[in-house]
């Protein structure tokens, strides 16, 4: 008998109850988490335990997770810089320089609007969008 993966599922399941931001900013990794955390009061910090390698045409693409564990909750903040040595994390969100995972428990409309509107008035931010599930193809890419 052979067992079989069932990768659709497990990508399903990595991103029940998440909310996904789509950040475009034109800044350097540390330079943006610096801002959110003296800013917006996050501890965000580079996980390399998490860091997102993909292979494209013999290439190895490193794609660096920040992470930002919530107090007195399950709630995780994760962010990924979407681009690395001309490749993307998710291809379909080419314009977007960073994306911004919340995970681990519910995020409510109102406390989504409120990162979002703050994370809007930080420097070189051009435009935080709400990325739908169903907007994004390469899930797989994003699952640790």
């Amino acid at each position: 008998m052979k067992l079989r993966l069932n990768i659709e599922e497990l990508n399903e399941d990595f991103f029940e109850d998440t909310r996904l931001l789509g950040i475009t900013a034109p800044l350097k990794n540390y330079q943006f988490c610096l801002q959110l955390n003296h800013l917006l009061g996050y501890d965000f910090r580079v996980n390399p335990g998490i860091e997102v390698h993909l292979k494209k045409k013999d290439r190895s693409y490193y794609f660096t997770v920040y992470e930002s564990k919530e107090p007195n909750s399950f709630l995780t903040h994760y962010l990924y810089h979407n681009q690395f040595d001309g490749e993307y994390l998710l291809p379909e969100f080419r314009h977007m320089d960073f994306l911004w995972l919340m995970k681990g428990d519910w995020v409510d409309d109102e406390k989504c609007s409120w990162i979002k509107q703050s994370v809007k008035n930080l420097n070189g931010v051009q435009l935080v969008a709400e990325l739908t599930n169903e907007q994004i193809k390469n899930k797989g890419n994003m699952v640790f």
